[in-house]
C-alpha cells in the first residue's frame, strides 16, 4: 500500500459502528495492512477529555452552538495529533464519527443549519476530508431499542434526547447521502454482524485497490 486511507463510519445511536470497526480493524490487520482506530470527540487525551464534557449527563443546559463549537476543537486537535500524521505514515485510519455528525446531529436535527455547521468546520480540519464513509443505516427505533437492551452500557446525554431528536438525526444522514454519493456509502445494519462486516470489508478492500491503482 502505498498512500494512507481516511475511512469514517457514521450512524445513529445504537447502529453498531462501535463492534463493526473493531471487527474490520482485526480483519485488516490480518492482512498486513497498518490500522489506526480512534473515534470522535475523542481518540486523543485532549479530545477524550472534551468528550466527557459533551456526553456527561448533567450537562442538559448545554447550548447547541456551544455543543457543536466543543465538536469542532476536539476535532481539530485529534486531526493533528493523531489523524494527519497517520495518513502521513501511508496507515489506514479507522475513525468513529468525523465531520458528518455534526451536521446531521448539531447541523439538522439541533436547527443550527448543515451549511453553517460546516463552515464552522471547514476551520477545523482545514480541508482534510474523509475518503470513504460508511453509512450504518439503521433506523431510530431499532438503534435505540439496542441501547436499552444493553445493561451493560452506560447513557449519555444523547441517549437522552427524544424520539423526536433521533429522527432528525436519522433524516440528516438521508440529506448527507444524497448530497455526497461518491464518498458516503449506505450499509444495511440491522442484519447481523458477519453480514456487515463483510460487506464492509469489501468496500474497503476495494478502496484500497483504487486507490493504488491510481498512484
Amino acid at each position: 500500500m502505498n498512500k494512507g486511507l481516511f475511512i469514517t463510519f457514521e450512524g445513529g445511536e445504537g447502529a453498531g459502528k462501535t463492534t463493526v470497526i473493531k471487527e474490520v480493524a482485526a480483519h485488516l490487520e490480518a492482512l498486513g495492512i497498518e490500522v489506526v482506530l480512534t473515534r470522535e470527540p475523542g481518540g486523543i487525551q485532549i479530545s477524550e477529555k472534551i468528550r466527557t464534557i459533551i456526553l456527561d449527563p448533567v450537562h442538559t443546559m448545554m447550548d447547541g452552538r456551544t455543543e457543536a463549537l466543543l465538536y469542532a476543537a476536539a476535532r481539530r486537535q485529534h486531526l493533528v495529533e493523531k489523524v494527519i500524521p497517520a495518513l502521513a505514515n501511508d496507515q489506514v485510519v479507522l475513525c468513529d464519527r468525523f465531520i458528518d455528525s455534526s451536521l446531521a446531529y448539531q447541523g439538522h436535527a439541533r436547527g443550527l443549519g448543515m451549511d453553517e455547521v460546516y463552515s464552522m468546520n471547514q476551520f477545523a480540519i482545514d480541508g482534510c476530508m474523509p475518503d470513504m464513509t460508511i453509512f450504518m443505516d439503521v433506523t431510530p427505533a431499532v438503534g435505540l431499542a439496542r441501547i436499552h437492551a444493553n445493561a451493560s452500557r452506560d447513557v449519555d446525554r444523547l441517549d437522552m434526547e427524544t424520539n423526536h431528536f433521533h429522527d432528525k438525526v436519522y433524516e440528516g444522514y438521508q440529506i448527507l447521502l444524497d448530497k455526497y454519493p461518491n464518498r458516503i456509502v449506505k450499509v444495511n445494519a440491522e442484519r447481523t454482524p458477519d453480514k456487515i462486516c463483510a460487506e464492509v470489508n469489501q468496500l474497503i478492500m476495494n478502496k484500497l485497490n483504487e486507490v493504488n491503482t491510481l498512484n
